[in-house]
This record gives structure tokens, C-alpha cells and sequence, in this order.
């Protein structure tokens, strides 16, 4: 019988978990200088927004109900190439979209259909982990300074031996006013989406032997107007089930459930759906809660109610604190209490690596918070924001060659660089003594009140209350707008960058929901700037030009071949995508 051979790889990071957290946390590492790998048990990328579950990228905008409150970063980047390649926002084109984001990222090898089996730790240290490609039927063992956990599950740091919490955490453990007067093991459920079509002629539908019946006493508390697509409280698990260990279990009796919601829609005759066909099910439950990671700190209510901002913050959320009622569909109760967050709240960093494995980073749904807190961190978009964060400081302690912990000694230097990433952290801006642009004058051809041009070294990269922090010119005509930074001195540039105006208002995401899509404004944000010129002078000379035409993205960054001595910056706005103003966050010279 032949052997298989292992074959080993030495990296400075792996990251464990291709989701959205992990591919945001890969693609920073890489694009910071470490040699990272990416290893996912699945053929695509993106988890629960992946075309195998299909569940829209939420976040702290909670649909759009909060201006200006959408993610950027990474996450952004990803989302609005796939607004200029997918404008049918088909999820197996979405899933492709981020593959090549990861394929095609220098610094970054991935490995797909690769699953973990082994982890290998000493001195509360992990030393390797061994995976199996299952394509292939090759087996790897991966070595590295930094281990990253965005599993979701938890299961590196559960292999590794790292503290953990699973279930809800009763009312006295962390003095949390909602939550359980008694702890348990009760988690939320897993869910199955899926997608029906118009067929344009009536087509029949025969419930299998095996789906459930519902009434609509049995649903009265569960909305399904919307045909199309459906439905996040289809939820089972995490009650008398393990939402990990019976995972198989509880996908069959989803499926049971999908088919015969299904049935009830379709021949109840009262939902208008004899036109209607079932055109996907999931078959890989998207899961909400199973292990949480203990780090140096735990996030609890009282922090994401309060808003509270921590000196090591590193990323934020605001979506609800949405808590899953214990038996899921099975009960005639209401499927979830929203607690709503008056205001975005910060992550800090001591949430985001493991307490007691030295070299454990965690990202996604399993960071250091109670069940109550994870209500609203556990959200994708959260978890991508959060991605990058883990993904600049694996960097950051490679460079430096400490330890995750140690990153807290440099912390400031750490927000500094994902602000700089475009990443959004409440109550921090630019603080950066390298940035240029932080010294000149800057004057522009023209403004609306409050939206001067001196917004775009204010710091702040998005608007924050009344304060709009973006340079908002008056309406385009016939000639171009423009802004000028002028130093008082020749500076030698070597990169200069961008952050524009792309709605932070409005979501962008792939969605099965009509009612999501509808809501959507389709196509490139028409606030971006599209066509403009860089202009390099010096003593009135122009002395070099970029143009740059068809732009879609938020956040550019030009790195010049050889370094542009000059004194003054004019940046023309010759168009945007379809709105009237020209609009720009912020310029950084280096």
C-alpha cells in the first residue's frame, strides 16, 4: 500500500478559515510584508456568504438604518469589485471575486478543500498543524511564527488547548443586565436558505414523505411574504443538539423544515406562488454560535451598549445584539430579540488573541466576548473589519518578532497603520507624522458649506454627525474641479493616496432577499470620483502627471516608480460616476 507523503511548508502566518474574516486578515498580512498561507476546508471562499449558504454581509450600518456606518477596508475593496463584475450579484460570481482577490495577492498562497486534522502545541505554543487536501489527497504540515483561527468554530484554538466559552453566560458572571438568570450550553441554531423563481406558468409542488407541515399558527411569528427567498429563523440546533457534534443531524431536520415551509407557501393557497419554483437549497447550514475564544479581555452588553470606545480599539460594530430564541423553528415564540446600540462601539485588541496559546490570533465569531456581546459581533461585516485588523497586527509582530500580546506595546502604531488601510476606528483619525499632507495649504476650486477643502487632512475619513470630513466641491460643470496642496518647501514624493466618497450610506452586498436588492442603489457608487489627474509642480513647472480614468474603488494608492520632488499637489476632477459633486475623504502624501 502506498504512503502518502507530507509535505511542509514554512510560513510566517497561517490563517485557519476562509470566510470572510479570514480572507480579510490574509490578504493584510500578505500585503504587509508576512509570507501567509490560507488554508480553507471548502472549494470557495467567503463562508456564510459564500454560494454554499448564500447569507448578505451585515453589519454596523444594520441595513443601511445607520448613515455612515458601513465598513470599509478590505471588505470595501472586495465589495465594490464586485459591483463593477457582478452587477447580477450571482454568489457563484461573488465567490470567484474573492478567490481571485486571495489567488491573485502577492505574499499569499491558499489552499482550498484543505481541511485540518491535527494541531501540535508546546509550551502553550503551536509549533505546526497537519491538514489534508481532500482533492488531492495530500497532507501538509504547516509551520509558522503566527497562527490565525478564523474557523468560526474555534477548532485550531480547541485543538491547541486554548480557553474557551460556549453556550450563555448567566446574569452574575459578567453583570450583564439581558442576560439568562443561569448559564447553560444553549447556543443559537444553524439556518438553510433558499431561492425560488418566477416560472411564468403555474408549477405544482409535491412535499416529500419526509418534509415537515406547517400552519400558520405554527409560523405566526415568522414572516415569509417575501417567496423569493427564505429565511433566517428556518433555525435548529444548539438546544438538545450540538450545533458542532450533531451538525449532520441538524442540517437533515433543516432540510425537512426548508421543504415543508415550502409545501405550506406553495399549497396553503394563500401566498400567490402557483408561478413560483424552488431553484436552490443550501445544503451546508449556515451557523451562528458555537466556541468563543478567551482572550486578555472579554467584550460584554454594557460595552457595545454604552458605545464605548477603548484605547486599544481596532475595530467596531453596531449591529444589534441579536439573540436567537433556544429551539429555533420549533417554537411558536418570537424568533429573536433585537437590543438595539444607540452607538457603533469599538473592539479593542485584547479581544483578538488567545489568552493562554501565545502565538493564537482569533478573528470572526470566535473572538473574546460573552454570548450577550457576541449577539452583535458575530455578523460578517464585523468580522471582516475585525479580519483585517488580526491580519495587520500578525504582520506587525512578524516585523517585530514578538508576540500577539506583545503587539499592545505598539498599538498606536497599529490603528495608525489600519486607518491608513482605510479601516474605520470611532473616535480615532490621522495621526500619521510621516503623511505630507498634513503640512501643506490646502485650496480648491470650489465648496459647499461645511465641505471645504481643508477636510481632506482632517483625519477623519467618513462623515461622523454633522461633520461631513469630505471635500464636497459645488456642482460640476463644464470645466473640472480641482484641489491643490501646496508645501512650503520641496518634499520628495514616493506614494500618494486616496480615500473617496462611496456611500457609506448605502449597502453594496450579494443578497437572495428582493427587499435587500431593492433597497440597493445598482451599480458603481455614483459619489465616486471617476476620472481625475495627479499633477506634481514644482516652482509653478509641471513636472509629472497620473491619469487615472474608470476608477470604482474607494481607496488608491499610487506608489511611484521613482520618487517626484515638487512643492505642490493638483488634483483634477474631470468626472465622478453619476453624481454632481465632486467628493474626496482625504489625500496622504509620502
Amino acid at each position: 500500500m502506498r504512503a502518502k507523503t507530507t509535505i511542509e511548508r514554512q510560513y510566517d502566518i497561517v490563517i485557519v478559515g476562509g470566510g470572510m474574516s479570514g480572507i480579510c486578515a490574509a490578504i493584510a498580512a500578505a500585503r504587509h510584508g508576512s509570507k501567509t498561507a490560507i488554508i480553507q476546508n471548502r472549494p470557495v471562499f467567503g463562508g456564510n456568504a459564500s454560494s454554499e449558504i448564500r447569507m448578505h454581509i451585515c453589519g454596523a450600518d444594520v441595513h443601511g438604518s445607520r448613515s455612515d456606518a458601513r465598513e470599509t477596508g478590505i471588505l470595501e475593496e472586495i465589495l465594490l469589485e464586485n459591483r463593477r463584475v457582478n452587477p447580477q450579484m450571482s454568489f457563484s460570481v461573488f465567490d470567484t471575486v474573492m478567490w481571485e482577490k486571495v489567488k491573485f495577492q502577492d505574499n499569499l498562497d491558499m489552499y482550498l478543500n484543505t481541511h485540518m486534522t491535527q494541531v501540535e502545541t508546546t509550551d502553550n505554543k503551536i509549533v505546526k498543524i497537519i491538514a489534508e487536501q481532500i482533492t488531492t489527497e495530500k497532507i501538509f504540515e504547516f509551520k509558522a511564527k503566527i497562527f490565525v483561527d478564523a474557523t468560526g468554530d474555534a477548532t485550531l484554538a480547541y485543538l491547541a488547548g486554548a480557553e474557551y466559552m460556549f453556550g450563555r453566560e448567566g446574569k452574575a458572571v459578567f453583570g450583564e443586565k439581558d442576560a439568562p438568570d443561569e448559564s447553560d450550553d444553549v447556543t443559537m441554531g444553524s439556518s438553510l436558505l433558499f431561492k425560488a423563481v418566477d416560472a411564468g406558468h403555474p408549477v405544482p409542488f409535491i412535499k416529500p414523505s419526509w418534509a415537515n407541515s406547517y400552519t400558520d399558527d405554527d409560523l405566526a411569528y415568522r414572516g415569509h411574504n417575501e417567496i423569493t427567498s427564505g429565511y433566517w429563523w428556518i433555525e435548529l440546533g444548539g438546544d438538545d443538539t450540538d450545533v458542532i457534534a450533531d451538525g449532520e443531524v441538524i442540517r437533515d431536520e433543516l432540510l425537512k423544515a426548508v421543504y415543508g415551509i415550502w409545501d405550506h407557501i406553495k399549497n396553503s393557497g394563500h401566498h400567490n406562488a402557483d408561478n413560483f419554483v424552488l431553484d436552490w437549497v443550501g445544503f451546508l447550514p449556515g451557523k451562528r454560535e458555537s466556541r468563543r475564544v478567551v482572550g486578555d479581555y472579554v467584550l460584554k452588553e454594557q460595552d457595545c451598549l454604552a458605545g464605548k470606545i477603548f484605547d486599544d480599539a481596532v475595530a467596531y460594530g453596531g449591529w444589534p445584539m441579536d439573540m436567537h430564541v433556544s429551539g429555533g423553528i420549533r417554537t411558536r415564540l418570537e424568533p429573536n430579540l433585537n437590543i438595539q446600540c444607540d452607538e457603533m462601539y469599538t473592539i479593542p485588541y485584547r479581544c483578538l488573541y488567545s489568552k493562554n496559546i501565545s502565538n493564537l490570533i482569533v478573528g470572526g465569531r470566535a473572538i473574546s466576548a460573552s454570548h450577550m456581546a457576541f449577539g452583535s459581533t458575530r455578523v460578517m461585516a464585523t468580522c471582516a473589519v475585525v479580519g483585517q485588523a488580526i491580519g495587520t497586527a500578525g504582520a506587525m509582530a512578524v516585523e517585530k518578532g514578538v508576540m500577539p500580546r506583545d503587539v499592545n506595546e505598539y498599538i498606536k502604531e497599529l490603528q495608525q497603520e489600519l486607518l491608513k488601510d482605510d479601516c474605520y476606528i470611532p473616535g480615532f483619525k490621522n495621526e500619521d507624522a510621516a503623511d505630507l499632507a498634513k503640512k501643506a495649504k490646502v485650496t480648491c476650486s470650489s465648496f459647499v458649506e461645511g465641505s471645504d477643502g481643508q477636510n481632506v487632512i482632517s483625519g477623519v475619513t467618513r462623515r461622523v454627525k454633522e461633520n461631513t470630513n469630505c471635500w464636497i466641491s459645488s456642482e460640476m460643470g463644464d470645466t473640472p474641479e480641482w484641489i491643490d496642496l501646496a508645501f512650503d518647501c520641496k518634499v520628495k514624493v514616493k506614494e500618494i493616496h486616496f480615500k473617496f466618497d462611496s456611500n457609506l450610506s448605502k449597502e453594496l452586498m450579494p443578497s437572495l432577499s428582493h427587499s435587500v436588492l431593492s433597497r440597493q442603489i445598482p451599480g458603481i457608487p455614483a459619489e465616486l470620483v471617476k476620472d481625475y489627474t495627479i499633477e506634481f509642480y514644482s516652482d509653478g513647472k509641471l513636472v509629472q502627471s497620473l491619469a487615472e480614468k474608470e476608477n470604482y474603488l474607494r481607496l488608491r494608492v499610487y506608489k511611484l516608480p521613482a520618487p517626484v520632488e515638487c512643492d505642490d499637489i493638483k488634483v483634477v476632477i474631470n468626472a465622478t460616476n453619476g453624481d454632481k459633486h465632486a467628493r474626496i475623504f482625504e489625500v496622504r502624501v509620502y
